[in-house]
């Protein structure tokens, strides 16, 4: 596996300086930032970001992510548009040597918390999701902000386009993901960039919004509607994890080479639908990271791998879940286990 790290750009706090300093760390995970969803990305603009980083002897493994336009998901007559300016992005990454590309179907808001700053008994502090709190939140509340809100909504402009989800169904989001698969994935085909979607997070209905991308089902059917080596999966152990009934070592060996992407961290359930994250240590949390290691190198997973969340440890403030100190902790205690797999296997 190709150990990664996210970095948010030059504004990140976290730098590549520090993050090169991490024991076996080979790839970047980042994205452009600045580019409105559903523009097409300049290839000077990637360029940029590809010479940035392997200045710091470290690699672009993957974009995370290319964000799906709204309209796409809604299936709107100017999806059309939107999946044209898609297709240039990907080639245009392409041009630039990139081979995987996440991106997600979440329906206005990516992965949502309850509180970013919950204390944990040890002094840290964490992200938490609560459903019972999140179901009392009305997300258009005047200063509500959650993770995966977009703050460039204008006024009025979230009100109607969660009234423009009033009507869909599982069933039509699934139906306009298919039709988005089947114009894109022939292009990816083309230039050879491999399609991970990331899972819901958390994997269920948010605000009334559909989620479809939750379990091993919903891997079976995404694999269905497009059956090419490019249509594949960013394997996250903490979305999938949220749901008890997911098998996490099981789906990995299920789906092994549709795993373009790993994302692996650790969450601790506490209660239905409730969860905090817990360090990447599997004693911390309801994930068993050494089985989940164990699946990964037993299917021989040579792609991009990073550690996710972190909590806020030794006084770091910063993006909440997107410190350096406990990510790092994280990808030395990820390579440890996979290094001493490796040498047991061998």
């Amino acid at each position: 596996m190709k150990l990664s790290f996210r970095w948010y750009g030059k504004e990140d706090e976290v730098t590549l300086e520090y993050i090169r300093q991490i024991p076996g760390m080979q790839g970047i995970v980042s994205a452009i930032y600045d580019v409105p969803v559903g523009e097409v990305w300049p290839s000077e603009k990637i360029q940029s970001l590809k010479e940035e980083i392997e200045k710091h002897d470290l690699t672009l493994t993957v974009i995370e992510s290319v964000p799906v336009h709204e309209d796409i998901k809604l299936g709107l007559p100017t999806r059309d548009k939107y999946i044209a300016n898609y297709k240039q992005t990907l080639k245009n990454l392409a041009n630039a040597g990139v081979g995987v590309v996440c991106y997600n179907f979440m329906p206005v808001f990516d992965w949502t918390r309850s509180n970013l700053y919950f204390p944990l008994a040890d002094g840290s502090t964490t992200l938490i999701y609560e459903d019972k709190v999140v179901e009392k939140m009305n997300p258009l509340a005047e200063g509500l902000s959650l993770p995966g809100w977009d703050s460039s909504y204008a006024e009025g402009e979230l009100k109607e386009l969660l009234q423009s989800y009033q009507d869909v169904t599982e069933e039509m989001l699934w139906e306009n993901l298919a039709y988005f698969l089947h114009e894109i994935i022939p292009v990816a085909e083309e230039v050879d960039i491999k399609m991970a979607i990331h899972p819901d997070d958390p994997p269920w209905s948010i605000f009334g919004l559909p989620r479809i991308i939750t379990s091993e089902k919903s891997l079976a059917r995404l694999i269905d509607i497009q059956d090419s080596p490019n249509n594949g999966i960013t394997f996250c152990t903490g979305s999938f994890g949220a749901n008890s009934e997911n098998n996490l070592a099981e789906m990995i060996r299920t789906y092994g080479s549709k795993i373009h992407f790993a994302h692996c961290r650790n969450i601790k359930r506490t209660g239905e639908r409730t969860f905090e994250e817990s360090s990447h240590l599997s004693s911390d949390g309801s994930v068993d990271m050494v089985e989940v290691m164990q699946a990964y190198n037993e299917i021989g997973f040579t792609g991009p791998l990073r550690p996710d969340h972190g909590r806020m440890i030794w006084g770091e403030t910063g993006r909440p879940g997107y410190g350096l100190y406990d990510r790092a902790l994280g990808a030395v205690y990820l390579n440890g286990i996979w290094e001493a797999l490796v040498k047991t296997k061998s």
